[in-house]
């Protein structure tokens, strides 16, 4: 195989990664996204015992990350890839079934009660949901009363770059902090605030308002 067509196979499968090509990703998430969520973490004044979602999951570098932040807490992961809930669970393994429960599954109908989450994350991920609006009322639904949403992305809708990856992976949306702020709010949520940084890094949060 051609060094291009390796190329493309390996980020063709940062949209739902797939047997070793997706392992790779996997893998190289991990890594390269450490610095993007501690960033996108550090928005978020934490409580001990939290019950979180991370959704899309992936690598499971960030429900490790989260349950140090909640040692009394809670840390459940959804993927729709079945390779990224097998790569997470090797991950956490020391907490899985214990205070760290991945599952698979689609954001659209999420596997959970009404109110269950006190935060429900998303990194890298957003990009991808077919149908925004139904997703985010899917996380209005699961958020307890004054539960909070937090959306981190490397891309932020503001530069010629975003174009260049939306041409290359198939499926790929990249959205302005503005635009997901009117899809939040539409969705019910308050308080949304929209952060970036000078690595042009975008954070967004919103509230399920209390009752």
């Amino acid at each position: 195989m051609k060094k291009k067509n390796i190329i493309n196979s390996i980020l063709q499968n940062t949209r739902m990664p797939e047997g070793f090509f997706g392992r790779i990703i996997l893998r190289g998430m991990n890594k390269g996204h450490a610095s993007l969520s501690r960033w996108g973490l550090s928005q978020i004044e934490w409580k001990s015992d939290w019950t979180i979602l991370d959704i899309g999951c992936g690598g499971g570098a960030n429900l490790k990350r989260m349950a140090d932040f909640c040692p009394q807490g809670k840390i459940y992961g959804i993927d729709i890839s079945s390779e990224s809930v097998k790569f997470a669970r090797k991950e956490i393994k020391k907490l899985l079934n214990t205070r760290c429960f991945i599952s698979q599954g689609n954001v659209m109908n999420l596997p959970y009660e009404k109110g269950t989450f006190d935060l429900i994350t998303a990194f890298e991920t957003v990009y991808f949901w077919p149908d925004l609006p139904r997703c985010f009322r899917e996380i209005w639904r699961t958020l307890k009363p004054g539960g909070t949403i937090l959306i981190c992305n490397e891309s932020n809708g503001d530069s010629d770059k975003d174009e260049k990856w939306t041409e290359i992976i198939g499926g790929m949306t990249i959205y302005s902090g503005d635009e997901l702020k009117t899809f939040l709010e539409n969705a019910g949520f308050c308080n949304v605030q929209i952060h970036k940084n000078k690595m042009g890094w975008l954070c967004v949060t919103g509230q399920k308002r209390e009752e």
